[in-house]
């Protein structure tokens, strides 16, 4: 935990420890950048307002240097202040006031999206591209595209409902698995992430004011 108000740190790290999860807090962006380097932590939440470092500056050295999943909580409510953290590679984002408890369940609910699947998921096959749930492997046109843990979630529910349109309500509720400050405006965000890196944006479709729909193409499914 990246956080340098101490009434809020020990609160958060309170509620985390009764969670069962060690918490090291740290109160500068200098010190986080070192603790995260050191200690290879399985999550980080980070505060924007710190003393030495701009808080999205900090979550884009930190998403440049690994794929540790990252909790922004701050003040900055505004729309445009969660659009940029969620395009700096942020997995998710809280405003203050928060729930601690709301704070624990997002941290658990974004660390069950990066567990490996169950052996029995299978492979989706949608023309060139493959879509591995057992090995979270995507290749389209023979080659391997590297994708975080949100945006391969992204894919994969798409993936699933070939031809059909998956509104962003549905994505919003089976991707990130709750309520997310940011709307239905952070399924658009990572849709836009997700073509960039696929190379192909004519793959996944917008429905207009609905959602979005995955171009069907010869579909199989492997064991």
């Amino acid at each position: 935990m990246i956080e340098d108000d101490e009434a809020i740190g020990s609160l958060v790290g309170a509620y985390l420890e009764q969670a069962g999860f060690d918490v090291v807090r740290e109160c500068t962006g200098e010190a986080g950048l070192d603790a995260v380097e050191r200690r290879q932590p399985r999550f980080v939440v980070l505060d924007l307002g710190l003393p030495d470092f701009d808080g999205f500056e900090l979550c884009r050295r930190l998403r440049g240097s690994g794929d540790v999943p990252i909790l922004i909580l701050t003040a900055r409510d505004e729309e445009a202040d969660r659009i940029i953290g969620l395009e700096l590679g942020a997995d998710d984002y809280l405003t203050k006031p928060f729930s601690p408890r709301e704070l624990v369940a997002r941290v658990r609910a974004v660390l069950r999206r990066a567990e490996p699947v169950t052996p029995e998921s299978q492979v989706i096959a949608l023309g060139d591209l493959r879509v591995d749930l057992r090995s979270r492997r995507v290749m389209l046109g023979g080659l391997t595209v590297g994708l975080r843990t949100l945006e391969f979630e992204l894919l994969a529910e798409l993936a699933r409902h070939p031809g059909q349109v998956v509104t962003r309500d549905r994505l919003l509720d089976r991707v990130w698995g709750l309520s997310f400050a940011g709307g239905t405006r952070t399924v658009d965000v990572h849709v836009a992430q997700l073509r960039k890196k696929l190379g192909r944006p004519d793959l996944i479709q917008t429905v207009r004011g609905v959602g979005y729909r995955i171009l069907e193409g010869p579909v199989s499914r492997e064991a």
